[in-house]
């Protein structure tokens, strides 16, 4: 799941003088915490709603609608569902300019909101260009409005408010609550009440999610007011031309997203990488101008940066060749019931839940033997490669010679492992990025890493294609896929644990 974004500096808005003392207003209190905080908590649990809503029926949908339910779709629908997410992340880099510069923090979630709303209800309409398009329209409003959120989370909270960690992991249960609910609600729409097992009606998927979308606007629209005043524009950029423009501007880059959804995925992949070395070669660049200790932390924090992009590369599975898996291999029938495919979407988010707390406590006793930040990247990946070495097991002894299928608690347990992997490496990501990044390239920095998770979940699409084989999935094209993305993850988890001292030593004891 998504962390939480670090705070930026924004200017007073005329509904609020900037305090003096760098503090936020006085807030009333609702179980302890700013008031605000629960309404970002229910505007971030729609929005995930909506965006996860979906998840578990793009690329069945692509096969089904567009492919005539052939499997030789699998392929394709990988490949765009893994270029979607990556644009999703590049489109924060830019969305994150624009509230800072441009609109100010509440009126960028808004109209992101908008967008994205729009582009859900655009992929309900059966027609493949208009799909690319509608998806298009949903980067371009994720990027307004997601990396923003986080951020006001932030602000409402001083930074030596021992409440700050509590409020984050609040509003990060808001999250995964919202991810968790969505595929169990979408998929018996589709399924149960619009639709039958063996044909679900998908339209209904992206039409509740864009509603939901709605639901988190409407909650942030009215809600706003309770910020008094935080994430408002300057004094000055108030009007309504600064909205007209930035409206044009994205109605603008939608033609420009859909172009990228529509190239061969290797291309887009030399698009991303194009733009990672650039931003590589300026982080470097500024880190050697500041000295050897600002060179020794960029270094670092790209060496995480390629780790990063390996992680997500296979963790990225989940909604494409997982979600083939689980449709042809994986026997989903439970004796009382069939356990429908759109439900493993959710295991991620329980494990996230259930997990969480137990992580933190294991890190917390472990004391001054806490693992460093390259060492708990390097056992997310392990871990991460721990459940591809389940689906070897599975795939090469465990399937039933009368259905040809694996048993449901292996994928089960899978998406269990991965986000023991997620909880290693993902919660320290963005901070560790804001303590390496030179001074003057914050902003940078942050693009880094999601520019890194985005050129990932491209090559997630890559790989999911390469599971899916030309035919579509079977044992033998999913056991080849999956036994290379064991060995890969398993190479490259133990490289960089074992070069985390390295890493740790050009850090410069940044923890």
């Amino acid at each position: 799941m998504t962390t939480a974004m670090p705070d930026r500096v924004e200017p007073a808005g005329p509904a609020m003088e900037a305090p003096t003392n760098g503090n936020p207003p006085d807030f009333a209190t609702t179980m302890g915490h700013p008031r605000p905080l629960w309404m970002l908590f229910m505007t971030e649990f729609w929005e995930r709603f909506a965006f996860y809503g979906i998840r578990w029926a793009l690329v069945l949908y692509v096969v089904a609608q567009f492919y005539n339910g052939n499997p030789v779709g699998e392929a394709p629908a990988g490949k765009l569902y893994g270029a979607y997410l990556a644009l999703v992340y590049a489109g924060a880099i830019f969305g994150g300019y624009v509230a800072d510069k441009i609109l100010g923090y509440q009126r960028s979630i808004l109209l992101g909101a908008v967008f994205m709303s729009a582009g859900l209800f655009m992929i309900a309409i059966p027609n493949e260009q208009l799909f690319k398009l509608g998806l298009a329209t949903v980067i371009v409003g994720n990027g307004m409005f997601k990396p923003i959120i986080s951020t006001l989370v932030g602000k409402l909270y001083s930074q030596g408010d021992e409440r700050r960690d509590s409020g984050f992991t609040i509003f990060y249960m808001g999250i995964n609550s919202g991810a968790f609910i969505a595929p169990i609600i979408t998929q018996y729409l589709a399924q149960n009440v619009f639709g039958v097992q063996g044909m679900p009606a998908y339209k209904i998927v992206f039409i509740a999610s864009g509603v939901g979308m709605l639901i988190s606007f409407l909650w942030f629209w009215f809600g706003r007011a309770q910020l008094k005043g935080i994430g408002v524009p300057a004094i000055g950029s108030e009007g309504i031309g600064r909205i007209a423009a930035v409206a044009v501007g994205a109605l603008c880059a939608i033609p420009v997203f859909y172009f990228l959804l529509t190239i061969d995925a290797s291309s887009l992949q030399w698009i991303l990488s194009i733009m990672f070395v650039g931003l590589c070669v300026l982080i470097l660049v500024e880190g050697f101008k500041d000295g050897n200790v600002a060179r020794d932390k960029a270094i670092a924090m790209l060496l995480i940066f390629l780790f990063n992009v390996l992680f997500w590369c296979f963790f990225e599975q989940a909604g494409s060749s997982f979600t083939f898996l689980a449709d042809k291999i994986v026997n989903r029938d439970l004796g009382f019931m069939t356990f429908p495919n759109a439900w493993f979407q959710s295991v991620n988010s329980v494990g996230i839940i259930t997990m969480a707390p137990i992580i933190a406590w294991i890190w917390m006793k472990m004391g001054r033997a806490n693992p460093s930040i390259p060492r708990k990247f390097g056992l997310g990946i392990i871990f991460n490669g721990l459940a591809f070495l389940l689906l070897m097991f599975a795939l090469s002894s465990l399937v039933a010679p009368d259905t040809g299928k694996i048993p449901f608690w292996t994928l089960f347990a899978v998406y269990w492992i991965q986000s023991i992997g997620e909880l290693c490496l993902s919660p320290i990501g963005l901070s560790m990025t804001t303590k390496l990044a030179p001074v003057k390239l914050v902003g940078f920095g942050m693009g880094g890493w999601f520019l890194s998770t985005g050129i990932g979940n491209n090559l997630s699409g890559l790989f999911a294609a390469e599971a899916s084989g030309a035919g579509g999935m079977t044992v033998v094209s999913a056991h080849s896929a999956y036994t290379q993305g064991f060995w890969i993850l398993m190479i490259g988890g133990v490289a960089l644990f074992l070069i985390a001292p390295l890493i740790q030593k050009l850090m410069h004891g940044v923890k």
